[in-house]
């Protein structure tokens, strides 16, 4: 599979300020990538460097398995990185030709993407009449008229309301069934959860996680058990070579993995040292759950 864009020991600072330290990562193409961090993680810094605006300090990237220049890749690109900024006396339609006009790309392409991006209709309406939703969809419209091989987008949903953002993310959902790579950064743990195939998590410019959202989600999890003897329970738990800790909390025992282990197997173990439970589930840590762990520990780097 192409490599699109990787990335190795990425670093930047700003004075005092170390923005990033020693990343790095792949994105192959056809998949939607999330870098996902709390405001001030290096997210930006990290776009702003690939897309060439921002210096890197050191380290290095390459587009497209290194086969061509960054200016030459960067035509192959479309990217949101700013807030969105047309002509506001100017119809959508005539942003679009302008844009289109600048890029020396056919004017063909303005319907077929204000059609994407759900703004055919008012295709002849001033930019200043527009929502901030229609302004960013129109913001995607522009970035894709050079139809990119991956689009780059910096907090595609930030300030817009609960239609807006849904309304953005079907259009990412699509952009991407088309074949388009797709590149996001986002504070907002839903948001990749909901559109992204591959995470990135940044904390303080460093990665916490790299690797699949299914994989950052599908950890050994845990279980809740329930017993007449709780602590005659617990003592034999701790025996179990699986387990990696053991939490007692509102008449429940939680039991936590450091290898896989299926509910019959854990219940097999228990009966065989004669105890009976009267309640076993097992559950799985949510993406949040994961999400809030890493950045509250912040130990880099787990891949997946």
């Amino acid at each position: 599979m192409e490599t699109i864009l990787s990335i190795k020991n990425l670093s930047k600072r700003y004075g005092s300020v170390q923005a990033l330290k020693d990343i790095s990562f792949e994105i192959k193409k056809g998949h939607v990538y999330g870098i996902l961090g709390p405001n001030g993680s290096g997210k930006s810094t990290t776009l702003g460097i690939v897309l060439n605006v921002v210096n890197k300090t050191s380290g290095e990237y390459s587009w497209f398995d290194g086969k061509m220049e960054t200016h030459e890749a960067l035509k192959k690109v479309g990217a949101i990185i700013e807030r969105p900024n047309f002509y506001p006396y100017m119809t959508a339609q005539e942003n679009l030709r302008l844009v289109c006009k600048i890029k020396d790309i056919s004017y063909a392409k303005v319907m077929e993407k204000l059609q994407l991006v759900g703004l055919d209709d008012r295709k002849d309406s001033k930019f200043s009449t527009f929502s901030l939703g229609m302004k960013q969809r129109l913001a995607i419209a522009s970035a894709l008229l050079n139809d990119p091989e991956i689009l780059i987008l910096d907090e595609p949903t930030n300030g817009l309301d609960p239609q807006g953002i849904h309304q953005i993310r079907d259009i990412i959902k699509q952009i991407a069934s088309q074949g388009t790579t797709i590149l996001l950064a986002s504070h907002l743990l839903d948001e990749v959860e909901k559109v992204c195939t591959h995470v990135l998590v940044l904390r303080k410019g460093l990665v916490l996680y790299s690797g699949s959202v299914h994989g950052m989600s599908s950890n050994e999890g845990f279980f809740e058990l329930k017993a007449e003897d709780t602590a005659n329970l617990i003592q034999v738990l701790k025996t179990h070579p699986a387990l990696e800790s053991i939490k007692q909390e509102e008449g429940k025992v939680f039991v936590y993995l450091k290898s896989p282990l299926e509910a019959a197997a854990l219940n097999k173990f228990l009966c065989e040292k004669n105890i009976n439970l009267s309640h076993l589930v097992k559950r799985k840590h949510s993406l949040e759950e994961q999400f809030l762990e890493l950045t509250k520990n912040a130990k880099p780097t787990l891949k997946n």
